[in-house]
């Protein structure tokens, strides 16, 4: 059992607390707390599994829920009644919906639907090294990062009392404008590979190994800079919520961001060593951050 609830006094302005944690820590006691006792559970399971399967994507399978848990662990402690939270929430949950959806149709939560990013790494660093890399970063490492980024629903915790205001409406409306990026980035990119899949299976000549129209005319990976953004996005709620610029809970964007630009790296590199004509287009096209051409 991870704690028990226990609400203080109304009228002070505090928020739902827990008695006690599962793990002692300096959060303990508080719902977010209680959602990095759940985030280290996890991620000794999803090493575990790792280690059993020899399959390391147990991590890339639960990104996509544990925001939106974590979210709804520290709304079900303010019984849904602050709005923020709520928001907030909601939002977490519209993005793991997307993103499960997407994982799923490619196969990424059945046996062998491992990303072929970690055979490469492995490859690349041998057994010793991955595994070390494995028990640091592969399962423990982004299960905090996953915590991290959803953390900015913390501070609205700390502040359920402060109405939602210019800012609150201004970070909705970016997150849902970058989501819907990166839901068109994936759309996209979903039926350049079932094209290319089928015609590769009819014997036809495939002249365009790799997508360079729609979004990614604009950037190389535009569904990252969708998922980065939301979450930069995300983290304007704390700022609402406090009045505050700078909090620890802006770790979460800075982590995510890291993570994505070393993926794009790893990806990148298996692409130019694949595609002769890829150094050309990362010439002319930006990694991340989108720019117009005509």
């Amino acid at each position: 059992m991870l704690g028990a609830v226990a609400r203080r006094p109304s009228g002070t302005g505090s928020a739902t607390v827990m008695e006690s944690g599962f793990i002692e820590h300096p959060l303990a006691g508080t719902p977010i707390g209680t959602a990095l006792d759940l985030c280290i559970v996890l991620a000794a399971v999803a090493w575990l599994l790792s280690v059993i399967t020899r399959e390391y994507s147990w991590v890339d399978r639960l990104w996509s829920i544990c925001p939106v848990l974590y979210c709804l662990i520290v709304a079900v402690a303010l019984d849904f009644q602050a709005p923020r939270v709520n928001l907030m929430t909601a939002l977490a949950g519209l993005w793991g919906i997307r993103l499960t959806f997407n994982l799923a149709r490619k196969g990424g939560y059945w046996r062998g639907g491992e990303d072929y990013r970690w055979r490469v790494m492995q490859q690349r660093l041998g057994p010793l090294r991955f595994q070390l890399l494995n028990i640091t970063f592969v399962a423990p490492g982004q299960m905090l990062v996953v915590w991290l980024f959803a953390s900015p629903v913390h501070r609205a915790w700390l502040r359920p009392e402060v109405p939602l205001g210019w800012l609150d409406y201004l970070a909705a409306a970016l997150f849902l404008a970058l989501l819907a990026v990166e839901t068109v980035a994936d759309e996209q990119m979903w039926a350049f590979q079932q094209d290319k899949k089928r015609r590769g299976a009819a014997g036809e000549t495939i002249t365009e190994p790799f997508l360079t129209t729609g979004l990614y005319r604009c950037s190389r990976h535009p569904n990252y800079f969708g998922d980065i953004g939301q979450w930069w996005a995300f983290y304007l709620f704390t700022v609402a919520a406090s009045g505050e610029w700078f909090h620890w809970t802006g770790l979460g964007f800075i982590a995510v961001t890291l993570v994505f630009l070393g993926a794009s790296h790893v990806t990148e590199s298996i692409s130019v060593a694949k595609y002769p004509g890829y150094r050309a287009y990362q010439a002319k096209t930006p990694m991340l951050v989108p720019r117009l051409r005509v």
